[in-house]
């Protein structure tokens, strides 16, 4: 399948987002609207981070394991996704730009290694379900940002 992006200019320089995304914990903050009950272990940040959420996304619901496998201080993150009883594998990655003008472009990408048979059929459906859900992450996460480390270099 196809993999998704999506993407958000913030005021926050590289190094402050990454800082904050660098927190698994600070992603329950904004992706609740549909991972809920996230259950962490291993570190707090950085690779081995690990956390077990219930995706609900299109009527349905599972558990998904995320962990961080890769990390590029400030500029990537990236993240396993297992789910569908192992039948489901992807990669998440959080892209982090400097802006010409100050601030940061974030951009995360979801890409599917393998998913079940009925997802592979509706990848189009499927495709713009995760589109539109990480869209409303974006924007979530811009406030959280704001929120936790401010604007620019505060």
């Amino acid at each position: 399948m196809k993999s998704v992006t999506v993407s958000i200019d913030v005021p926050q320089t590289p190094e402050q987002v990454y800082g904050f995304l660098d927190v698994l914990a600070h992603h329950e903050r904004f992706t609740d609207h549909y991972l809920t009950d996230w259950r962490r272990s291993g570190p707090d940040r950085g690779i081995g981070s690990c956390a077990t959420v219930t995706a609900a996304l299109g009527g349905v619901k599972t558990d998904v394991t995320i962990e961080v496998v890769e990390a590029d201080a400030p500029r990537r993150i990236v993240e396993r996704n297992v789910s569908a009883a192992g039948r489901r594998l992807a990669h998440g990655v959080y892209t982090i730009e400097p802006l010409r003008t100050g601030g940061s472009h974030v951009s995360f990408t979801y890409a599917w290694v393998r998913a079940p048979l009925s997802e592979r059929l509706l990848a189009p459906l499927v495709r713009a379900v995760m589109r539109r859900a990480n869209r409303t992450v974006m924007g979530r996460l811009a406030t959280e940002l704001a929120r936790h480390v401010g604007v620019g270099g505060s």
